[in-house]
């Protein structure tokens, strides 16, 4: 009778080495679950900065076009669209000027028209921003019929309220 040939291994042939075997593939197991949490936290942490950082700059443009887009004729209307997303100091001094202002930019029949140009994060945490803006208006009003192009560097900070990036300050800049 032929001899038969077996080129697999029984388990009595392994003997000790099943439960090194066992072991090892535990191991490789653990550590390639502990690998693709880490980096699942790490994905995870990098999309939530990036999600940040995208609501800051939008809510930093947005109040720089709040602040550069004006018009006499529904003044009321725009001047609470900046106080809507600013917050301290900013919010209270732009409050007590609102008065004056409605009367000033209806006197001059102003309209800007701002149109946001690029826009920056200096610095930001997960609770206050400072985004640089460069924005554009026409200016038209009684003095400049035909209109004016300006320029604006912003430097505005934000603080982060309630769920919302708002607007705590803003400078004029360079």
């Amino acid at each position: 009778m032929a001899a038969r040939r077996s080129y697999g291994l029984t388990v009595k042939e392994i003997g000790g080495n099943g439960k090194a075997l066992t072991v090892g593939l535990v191991v490789a197991t653990l550590l390639t679950t502990a690998a693709a949490l880490w980096l699942s936290l790490r994905l995870y942490d990098q999309h939530e900065k990036d999600m940040r950082r995208q609501d800051i700059l939008s809510a930093a443009r947005q109040s720089a076009l709040n602040f550069t887009s004006l018009d006499y004729r529904h003044y009321d209307r725009d001047s609470a669209n900046v106080l809507e997303s600013a917050t301290g100091d900013f919010k209270k001094q732009f409050s007590a000027q609102t008065q004056d202002l409605t009367k000033l930019v209806a006197e001059n029949r102003s309209v800007s028209e701002g149109h946001v140009l690029d826009a920056g994060i200096v610095r930001s945490d997960a609770h206050s921003a400072r985004v640089l803006v460069v924005a554009d208006s026409k200016v038209t009003n009684t003095a400049v019929p035909k209109g004016e192009a300006r320029t604006y560097r912003l430097q505005l900070d934000l603080v982060y309220r309630d769920g919302r990036w708002l607007t705590s300050d803003v400078e004029f800049v360079g």
